[in-house]
């Protein structure tokens, strides 16, 4: 957090420097808000912007204060936690002085080696944000990096895994495992991401389709995509329906209360991930299934099982092919012999 910033009692405070009560209400501690962006906002509103920055410490402040809570809310909490190392380590560092050579010994110094590689990547775009707002000529390190990129995962779910995980009893006539095995069946059907999965609402599902605007370039290039209806895609909507604990409510997929799964504020899904990993202990303990999957697993499966590559960047809505191929297409290419 910025300098003076306390958290009390589930809130964010500053602690006024001595003579300055009365640019904050006259108050030596000011209430910021109950949230990181909250308190965020205010800070940003009360001080304007940061233009004395000389460390790389200013610059993540306005950072903190311009940047991050423009992202989503669990973006925001991940950006968060990781500037309190970049700050340990180049926190009073002038920005002229930042070399590639310090960014090597960072990502030697951090023990966690794949989140160092996500905090360099928030570092570089704190200096691209650098350079836009006139602290420095260029940046001084992104094009001459070079980080090894870690290997992609390579789990695919086979189709008999699919069909033990469907076969596990329910207990319960609605929610639960129904709702969770639903949802697989939707979710290999259509390849949607969690988030999008789980905001889907019952007025997304039309004549001519599902319609969705993925929440990830929904602020940037608003892409919609309509996924046609196939019989076996009514069938896993109707039983996704069926499996409601609340008949009458917006979303597809819900908790007991008719509720989404996702808290908007956190972007975190709780609810949804205890249902999971309870699914998965009946999984593994009930079924010839012994490797545990995720539900991103899942999504690489459906990618994965499109005929083309083509076919799968579209259902995955990905712009760039290559991520496709990379990461979601998980089986081995066929490859016919010469004659």
């Amino acid at each position: 957090m910025p300098k003076r910033w306390t958290n009390v009692h589930g809130a964010y405070y500053y602690q006024v420097p001595k003579g300055l009560e009365s640019a904050w209400d006259g108050k030596k501690k000011f209430r910021l808000g109950k949230t990181l962006p909250e308190a965020y906002k205010v800070w940003a509103d009360r001080i304007g912007r940061t233009d004395n920055v000389r460390a790389v410490g200013d610059l993540l402040d306005r950072y903190a204060l311009e940047v991050i809570p423009g992202k989503a809310p669990s973006t925001q909490t991940q950006n968060t936690a990781s500037l309190k190392n970049i700050r340990t380590f180049f926190g009073t560092a002038p920005l002229s002085e930042v070399k590639p050579m310090h960014i090597y010994k960072y990502l030697d110094w951090r023990p966690a080696k794949t989140s160092g590689k996500r905090e360099i990547e928030i570092l570089s775009h704190a200096f691209t944000k650098a350079v836009e707002w006139g602290y420095i000529e260029k940046h001084p390190f992104a094009w001459q990096l070079r980080i090894e990129s870690d290997a992609p995962r390579t789990r695919y779910v086979e189709d008999w895994e699919i069909v033990e995980c469907l076969s596990i009893d329910s207990k319960r006539k609605k929610g639960s495992i129904l709702a969770v095995q639903s949802y697989i069946r939707v979710k290999l059907l259509t390849g949607m991401r969690r988030g999008d999965l789980l905001r889907l609402s019952m007025s997304d599902l039309q004549d001519d389709g599902i319609h969705l605007t993925p929440n990830k370039t929904k602020k940037s290039t608003g892409k919609r995509v309509i996924i046609g209806w196939s019989e076996e895609l009514r069938e896993a909507v109707a039983m996704a329906k069926a499996a409601r604990p609340v008949m009458i409510g917006p979303f597809l997929f819900c908790n007991r209360s008719g509720e989404c799964y996702i808290d908007e504020a956190t972007g975190r899904a709780g609810g949804w991930e205890s249902l999971w990993r309870g699914f998965m202990a009946r999984v593994l303990k009930e079924t010839k299934v012994t490797e545990r999957f995720t539900e991103h697993d899942l999504r690489a499966k459906c990618a994965s099982d499109a005929e083309t590559l083509a076919h799968a960047q579209a259902l995955m809505t990905h712009a760039d092919s290559r991520i496709t191929d990379r990461i979601y297409r998980r089986k081995p290419e066929i490859v016919k012999p010469l004659r």
